[in-house]
């Protein structure tokens, strides 16, 4: 991290935490569940024309006191900061996507390998409506249920593969080395992410937010609501004030009237 000062309180608060501050086990728990279901997944500012930084200071500035969302490097970013100021032990892995993707993808996902009670622990609060609610124990040897979900974290080959089943097959989500990065490492993956003309955050608009019973995540026009009895859509008309308020009342973003989004031709 670069020194800049974390308001941990003013953190708890947004997410809504009341409990312990003991770098335990259920602090590490609660904490990941808070942040997962309060903080939505987004790229908005990419369609604002706004550039994504990832300096703590703009990070609490946009996801605290702006009460918005962000992407991977965001999330993890800030919830790394929030767990060592709370006494654990962080690192900092890439991943690579694996979940719809066509083709192998470069690292361009940010997760977090923490220490607690004598076992390291996989947490990730930046992977959107399909990632995790609770962190996931390195080595256990069966699939773990979270809510109406499951994942799986598999040893295969030297690396690490998460997955969670998806139409009766377990589905690739990402899969990482345990080889440690540093803060500077993922300035460069932000970079391609938020401004090449190949990435999906710049081709795509996206807004996912995850609850125990539901996942209801935005692509551009199409709104899907997951729950465990099925899937429920909907295409959004194309008006600016029905997706202002569609933001406000499923994602808790609020934008000024007259905000306008660049959402790509054709969507």
């Amino acid at each position: 991290m670069t020194g800049e000062p974390l308001d941990l309180d003013a953190y708890l608060r947004r997410i809504d935490h009341r409990g312990g501050r003991e770098p335990t086990l259920a602090t590490l728990q609660a904490l990941h569940l808070a942040h997962a279901t309060h903080i939505p997944f987004e790229n908005l500012d990419i369609l604002l024309g706004r550039p994504i930084r990832i300096d703590l200071a703009s990070l609490q500035a946009k996801l605290i006191a702006g009460k918005r969302g962000g992407y991977c490097f965001e999330q993890n970013t800030l919830f790394g900061a929030v767990l060592r100021a709370l006494g654990f032990e962080v690192s900092l892995l890439a991943a690579r996507v694996r979940f719809g993707a066509t083709r192998v993808l470069p690292r361009t996902h940010m997760v977090l390998k923490v220490r607690s009670e004598d076992a390291d622990w996989l947490a990730d609060v930046g992977f959107g409506a399909t990632g995790l609610l609770l962190p996931l124990r390195f080595g256990a040897p069966n699939p773990e249920q979270q809510f109406a979900w499951t994942y799986r974290l598999a040893d295969d080959a030297g690396q690490w593969v998460l997955r969670s089943p998806r139409e009766g097959a377990w589905t690739d989500l990402y899969a990482f080395t345990l080889e440690p990065q540093l803060p500077v490492d993922f300035e460069v993956a932000n970079h391609y992410v938020s401004t090449h003309p190949q990435s999906r955050f710049v081709q795509t608009l996206t807004v996912q937010r995850v609850t125990p019973e539901e996942r209801r995540t935005l692509v551009n026009q199409e709104l899907s609501i997951e729950r465990a009895t099925g899937t429920e859509r909907r295409t959004l008309s194309g008006d600016d004030v029905e997706l202002l308020a569609l933001l406000a009342d499923a994602f808790d973003l609020h934008f000024p009237a007259g905000t306008r989004f660049r959402v790509p031709a054709g969507s």
